[in-house]
């Protein structure tokens, strides 16, 4: 197959929509939506404002990882640092330096745009995109304070080609962490990393401004 492989966008007609439940940062919606064949079946799903992660790479090839309980799955998963565009129309970007810097006290010299995810397009809209940030450094003043089940956090540092082995052995199990280290891997076999997306590329599934 020679033709390139696109997502495209598509809205079947919805003819009517109910939000039972909303809570402080995502909600559930219903709605009920014409099928091809002109039935309407009824789909519910998360509604979520979006997130950005960030595979922070340091010279040594390490990659910058956090262990944060995770209480829906009952588990304590090794992760990358990561976060909710809480304002709309937040420029991702400047989120995902925040969330370095809040969950790690690290800044970055040089970002690209790893990938981007629908995290589980069945039953959420939750779209991330996943950066990667290199030339790393201590950022400048007091750590951000955490709570919480951020208080718990522990930090280290790990080979890329530690975690792509854990990703695969079924060990590691975090979204962003599994496909960042996976799609970073892929990239450097594949064109190498000036391939990758500037920072700033659009992002359709949650636009921000430009300019």
């Amino acid at each position: 197959m020679t033709e390139r492989l696109v997502d495209t966008p598509q809205e079947w007609r919805v003819t009517d929509s109910a939000t039972p439940f909303t809570g402080a940062k995502t909600g559930v919606r219903t709605d009920q939506v014409v099928m091809p064949d002109g039935s309407t079946s009824g789909r519910d799903y998360q509604t979520h404002p979006g997130s950005v992660a960030v595979l922070a790479l340091d010279d040594d090839d390490r990659v910058l990882v956090i262990k944060q309980y995770r209480h829906p799955v009952r588990h304590k998963l090794w992760e990358i640092p990561a976060g909710l565009l809480d304002v709309p129309g937040e420029n991702p970007l400047h989120a995902a330096q925040r969330e370095l810097y809040e969950e790690a006290h690290v800044k970055a010299g040089d970002w690209r745009v790893l990938t981007d995810v629908y995290t589980s397009p069945g039953g959420s809209d939750e779209a991330v995109r996943v950066f990667l940030a290199r030339d790393l450094s201590a950022a400048e003043g007091a750590r951000f304070e955490v709570f919480d089940e951020e208080a718990d956090m522990e930090l280290a540092r790990v080979p890329l080609a530690e975690l792509v082995r854990g990703v695969l052995a079924g060990d590691l199990h975090n979204t962003c962490l599994a496909v960042g280290a996976l799609a970073l891997h892929a990239a450097r076999t594949s064109g190498g990393l000036s391939t990758l997306r500037p920072a700033l590329a659009p992002w359709p599934a949650r636009p921000y401004p430009q300019g």
